[in-house]
């Protein structure tokens, strides 16, 4: 079941270390530490698996079984590392954390892609869910491991809120760094420059829309979590989904946020998801809660001391508040944003993310930079797809129309379709198609 994690972690393959290649053009990325450039016949996954130049266990369990990606894009390669102290990314064998790996098709478009990874997944995360597709319409693609990897990635820094707040510094130093490199490899700066993940992946693309648009022209969020300093948060929902589950009571998941309809999933995300996460994220934020213990103890009985099932976010030290306020977002939206989400998620229940994400930006009044697809019947993996192939539906073809969408409004001005819920349909390819609506 390792395979349909997300904020669940990825156990690495071995990967061998990129051989440098002569006939590649120099080029430099600045800051980094390490950097080996190769030059590929086909840098989509079925190449770089061929090749060892991705890890298959980075991005396994985040598609469904029938995607279609295209292939044979070649170009060049850089897998390399920023200075870090952190040691749980293990591709290469360079046990280094902050790596990146940055693409560069023969035939570019002009624009360029930069994303982190979902959970605490290491570089290659996105690259068959966003990398393959990208590479294939002409874009340069750069990813980050956001700067710590794995189950333990809460040890990293020296205060709460120091391992997510570092994710955000990672992709913006990667912007910076990629934007440099295209400008060396092509002759001239990226025309466009476009923000997009998931899960934690979608939070990063939504701090950066908020906080650097002077890196960003726009961002696709595939259900980004929601970090809030006064909720919701991840603290806020998992703890009231975890008593009721163990109690049977499915009225209480469902007033913990999570839609009833999605009760066929709770079986697999309370054993896999809901108390890891729990406790992983409460550790990061909260370490304090459970003593000296590190990250409670899995699926303890309530009462039991420093039981995660009992954490009450709302009752914890303002300190705890402030940890999370580092990183929380506001709202305030700077650049385009469109954000898709499944009305069935199952891990970040939509009523409690991204329903609220989408409130806190017409809040804010930049509701004209948002467009907000609600799309019936996604859950937070793809892979869970084939299992229930009447009562899911995969969301990577609706994140791909989404990337369209932005393409046209932030290069011709032409607005995407009106936010909406967008119904299951009753027929056609849906691991491949998806249709946000009539344009206005």
């Amino acid at each position: 079941m390792r395979a349909l994690a997300v904020l669940a972690l990825a156990l690495p393959l071995a990967v061998a270390v990129p051989s440098e290649a002569a006939a590649c053009p120099n080029v430099t990325v600045p800051g980094a530490a390490k950097q080996v450039t190769a030059c590929l016949d086909d840098l989509t996954t079925k190449g770089t698996l061929a090749s060892g130049h991705t890890d298959q266990s980075d991005w396994s369990g985040l598609n469904s079984a029938g995607a279609v990606n295209p292939t044979g894009v070649p170009g060049m390669q850089i897998d390399g590392y920023f200075p870090d102290t952190s040691t749980g990314n293990t591709n290469h064998g360079w046990n280094h954390d902050a790596q990146f790996v940055i693409r560069l098709p023969q035939q570019w478009n002009g624009g360029l892609v930069v994303a982190g990874s979902p959970g605490n997944r290491e570089t290659y995360a996105n690259d068959f869910t966003i990398s393959d597709w990208a590479l294939a319409k002409g874009y340069a693609y750069a990813a980050t491991d956001k700067g710590n990897t794995g189950v333990n990635f809460y040890r990293d820094g020296v205060r709460p809120g120091d391992a997510v707040a570092e994710w955000n510094h990672r992709v913006s130093e990667l912007a910076v760094a990629a934007k440099a490199v295209v400008r060396q490899r092509y002759g001239r700066p990226a025309r466009t420059t476009i923000a997009a993940g998931q899960s934690n992946g979608g939070y990063l693309v939504r701090w950066q829309i908020e906080n650097r648009p002077d890196l960003f022209d726009g961002g696709v969020d595939w259900e980004g979590t929601l970090f809030t300093a006064d909720g919701p948060n991840l603290l806020t929902f998992l703890p009231p989904a975890l008593r009721a589950y163990a109690k049977g009571d499915a009225a209480g998941v469902a007033a913990a946020g999570f839609a009833p309809e999605s009760d066929f999933l709770w079986p697999f995300h309370y054993q896999y998801y809901w108390d890891f996460t729990q406790r992983v994220f409460r550790e990061e934020f909260d370490p304090t809660y459970d003593g000296d213990a590190e990250a409670g103890t899995p699926f303890c009985a309530s009462g039991t001391p420093g039981c995660d099932t009992d954490y009450d976010y709302a009752s914890r030290p303002a300190a705890v508040k402030q940890a999370m306020a580092r990183v929380s977002v506001t709202g305030k939206i700077k650049r385009p944003l469109i954000v898709v989400h499944g009305t069935l998620d199952a891990l970040l229940p939509i009523r409690e993310d991204s329903d609220v994400y989408a409130k806190m930006i017409a809040d804010r009044h930049r509701d004209r930079l948002l467009r907000y697809y609600r799309v019936e019947d996604g859950t937070h993996v793809d892979s869970l797809y084939p299992a229930f192939p009447d009562r899911l539906r995969p969301l990577l073809p609706c994140f791909r129309s989404a990337f369209t969408a932005l393409e046209a409004w932030i290069g011709t001005g032409t607005p995407p379709p009106p936010s909406a819920t967008l119904p299951r349909p009753a027929t056609g390819d849906l691991e491949n198609t998806c249709t946000l609506g009539a344009t206005p």
